[in-house]
């Protein structure tokens, strides 16, 4: 079944499971826009999918903005056209011990995971609600279960489960899924400053990591955008308020 051509909203999408994410949803034959604060990555994602003959648009804004994200949702309707597809990826690390963590590592953490999701969602629903099609895919991670020194991270990940749940019962009468994935270990750039945090080089953490996955490696940013495209496909149309562990084991 050929999917037809939308529009993709990726946040978070200038580097690691973003940018890969975008890149396969303009293989997917979609329109892209790679939205993050780092604009200039967020540019050579953009140019890079354009260079393979796909559209893409590259807005830096923060997320945590609601006028800033409400300018950037309506320069991506009138340059690539009224989105319905909208991947909530953008998230930060503030990780430390609960007694060592102050209010402002975990306020941080909450504004751009859950803050940044809500405001995205709100401005995008209208264009799904219109088209009467959409899909949201939100980043929740196995963190979600407990992860020691991150009690931020980890109430951020496990509060956008119960936010792609109750989008799912909302939205669903207007033919909009809501999905979450919830990654195991990926290799990126933030797997890179957690290894740096606790003092292991990158390569000995990865394999570290790699001996507790079943099958036996650690993820890459592929991984999570093959599980995305799915959940953003046509075929995914009664799969809604889930969420899919892709941690190359049995997490939850």
């Amino acid at each position: 079944m050929t999917s037809p051509t939308r529009v993709a909203v990726v946040t978070g999408g200038a580097r690691g499971i973003g940018a890969a994410t975008a890149r396969r949803l303009s293989a997917d034959g979609h329109a892209v826009a790679v939205l993050d604060l780092l604009e200039e990555q967020a540019a050579e994602t953009a140019a890079g999918i354009v260079s393979d003959g796909g559209r893409a648009l590259a807005v830096g804004v923060d997320v945590a903005d609601a006028a800033a994200v409400e300018a950037a949702v309506a320069r991506v309707r009138d340059e690539l056209g009224a989105p319905t597809i909208l991947v909530n990826n953008a998230g930060i690390l503030r990780d430390n011990l609960l007694f060592k963590m102050s209010e402002n590592d975990w306020d941080s953490v909450m504004s751009v995971h859950l803050r940044g999701a809500f405001l995205m969602t709100r401005a995008l629903q209208a264009h799904m609600v219109e088209a009467k099609w959409g899909r949201v895919v939100n980043l929740s991670s196995t963190s979600a279960l407990g992860n020691r020194g991150q009690a931020n991270y980890a109430a951020a990940k496990a509060g956008m489960q119960g936010f792609t749940k109750t989008l799912a019962i909302e939205l669903g009468k207007f033919g909009i899924t809501a999905n979450a994935v919830a990654p195991g270990v990926i290799q990126t750039d933030m797997i890179r400053e957690t290894a740096e945090r606790v003092g292991v080089p990158f390569e000995d953490f990865l394999a570290g990591m790699a001996k507790e996955v079943p099958v036996g490696r650690v993820g890459q940013p592929e991984d999570i955008a093959a599980a995305i495209s799915f959940f953003c496909s046509e075929e995914a149309g009664f799969v809604s308020g889930q969420v899919l562990y892709v941690a190359g084991g049995p997490r939850a």
